[in-house]
């Protein structure tokens, strides 16, 4: 039998991170896994808000080669031999089932670009690589790392947490003070204390399907274009939206393309999704251009049915124990929502371990903790949902999602100027101001039924995100099309409660005035 400070159940990228700030505290880490590295996982595109976050953890914690991983610029000088995807924006094509193939006018498009250049854009993590770096980090630091641990059985205790299970045939059990989960949506803990699941409000019952692809060609832009994007569309999250779901298509510089569907269930039982490849090819045929991209493509892994990915845990925490984001909630992949929750997560949960470990407010925090998760899972889930609801209505789906990208850039900005307490909560939810209209804005999406009160909801939008908009967000003359202008950003500073020569500090700090 083992006994440790802290153990900690999986080994992707967030219990990795969490078992190395414990290390740095002075705590004994066991980090547990079920199976072995490298593995395929998906929840691979990071976010500016997610890098930022992932920066912020490597300097508190003095983690120095994490920093790298942060930019595109950096890991490739860095790490190299690490695969990983460049990202530049986010970018949205609507489809018509059934229509040809053909190019998108702007009209059915929306590119958000999230950097001016390549050098500090954003990365798709290959996860398979990413993840056992972090791994081999940890286990320097000290951190003990058992991999292929079944764990069957979770027994608390005055003392703290025992858990056991089989590894390679024979039985195991550890002990630890305090025991955080990071195995993903209805995971370990989730399962031993036989939680029920909480309902995610007003969120459709979702499917997915998904593998990995080589040979995926990019989206072919309409004849006679004469504009050039503010950034390469396919260099991107590239989301193809049509009415009941949407696909994702991530590229990653070895010759491999993540992509996969989210799709309601009344369209996944039509398409069979539980036929896997058979499934895939189903749902191309109603979307020749998606059907065109993927031509030469080719599946290199199994299909994976994902049959209920929504979840959400009735409890977050417990006196001896918490779950990291990834455990307690998933809502969906879109808008990569997923890795800034579980960095938020793992850095305020890192901080209780650092500050409060055996103080009298550490349960106390660590309640607070799982109110707070719980509060920003719903709020993802509020805002996806009204996303599915206006999926056959493209104009409506790119003002809601404008709603995500006010709240993002917003609390970028703020936390680069140090001003942590105008966005510390995800998607602004805690904020007296964008938190309930942006909750009001979300029930009202799934209530329109006319093309006035789209453009009604469309206006009201826009009026809520224009205190936080500091990427020119919703301007007509772009055209669905928002580059990442520094001028933005400087005509923002009262927004900010900062000068305007203090955001070219910032700009030049950041890298975000050189031009592509």
């Amino acid at each position: 039998m083992g006994s440790y400070d802290i153990a900690i159940v999986g080994s992707g990228f967030g219990g990795s991170l969490l078992a190395m700030i414990a290390r740095r505290a002075g705590r004994s880490v066991l980090m547990l896994e079920k199976g072995q590295h490298p593995r395929f996982a998906i929840g691979e595109s990071s976010t500016p808000l997610s890098n930022l976050l992932l920066e912020e953890i490597a300097t508190r914690y003095d983690l120095p080669r994490l920093k790298p991983l942060t930019k595109w610029g950096t890991w490739q000088r860095s790490y190299p031999h690490l695969a990983c995807g460049l990202k530049r924006g986010f970018s949205f094509y609507y489809h018509t089932a059934g229509a040809p193939a053909s190019g998108f006018d702007r009209e059915r498009q929306l590119l958000v670009a999230a950097s001016p250049n390549d050098s500090i854009s954003d990365t798709h993590w290959y996860r398979a690589e990413f993840d056992h770096f972090l791994v081999r980090e940890a286990e320097e630091m000290g951190v003990d790392y058992l991999d292929r641990v079944a764990l069957s059985r979770m027994t608390e205790s005055a003392d703290g947490v025992t858990v056991e299970g089989v590894r390679f045939g024979q039985p195991v059990v550890f002990q630890s003070k305090f025991l955080i989960d990071a195995t993903g949506p209805r995971g370990f803990v989730h399962r031993a204390l036989g939680l029920p699941e909480a309902a995610l409000p007003d969120y459709p019952q979702t499917q997915a399907l998904y593998t990995h692809f080589s040979n995926v060609e990019r989206v072919r832009q309409p004849a006679g274009q004469t504009e050039n994007p503010p950034y390469p569309p396919d260099d991107a999250a590239l989301h193809h939206v049509f009415d009941g779901g949407w696909i994702w298509v991530l590229r990653f510089n070895n010759g491999l393309t993540s992509a996969g569907v989210a799709a309601t269930d009344s369209l996944s039982h039509r398409l069979r999704f539980e036929e896997g490849g058979a499934a895939w090819g189903r749902l191309l045929d109603l979307l020749p251009s998606v059907k065109e991209q993927f031509g030469a493509a080719k599946a290199e892994l199994p299909f994976v049915h994902a049959r209920r990915p929504s979840f959400l845990t009735s409890a977050v925490a417990g006196e001896r124990w918490a779950m990291l984001p990834s455990a307690a909630a998933f809502v969906d992949p879109l808008l990569s929502t997923g890795f800034p929750l579980t960095l938020l997560g793992v850095s305020r949960l890192g901080e209780i371990i650092t500050q409060d470990w055996d103080s009298l407010q550490f349960a106390h925090r660590i309640e607070n903790y799982a109110a707070q998760t719980q509060k920003e899972a719903l709020a993802a889930a509020r805002l996806i949902g009204a996303l599915y609801a206006t999926m056959d209505n493209f104009p409506l789906f790119v003002s809601i999602s404008l709603l995500y990208f006010a709240a993002a850039s917003f609390a970028e900005t703020a936390r680069r100027l140090d001003k942590h307490q105008l966005a510390s909560s995800f998607l602004l939810c805690d904020d007296p101001v964008f938190g309930p209209a942006c909750a009001r804005l979300c029930q009202q999406a799934r209530l329109v039924r006319t093309q006035t009160e789209s453009r009604d909801l469309t206006t009201a939008i826009l009026q809520a995100i224009e205190p936080f908009n500091v990427a020119g967000l919703g301007e007509a003359d772009r055209r669905n099309w928002f580059p990442a202008d520094p001028g933005d950003l400087t005509r923002a500073a009262g927004k900010l409660g900062v000068t305007q020569d203090e955001i070219l500090r910032l700009i030049e700090q950041c890298g975000l005035a050189i031009s592509s």
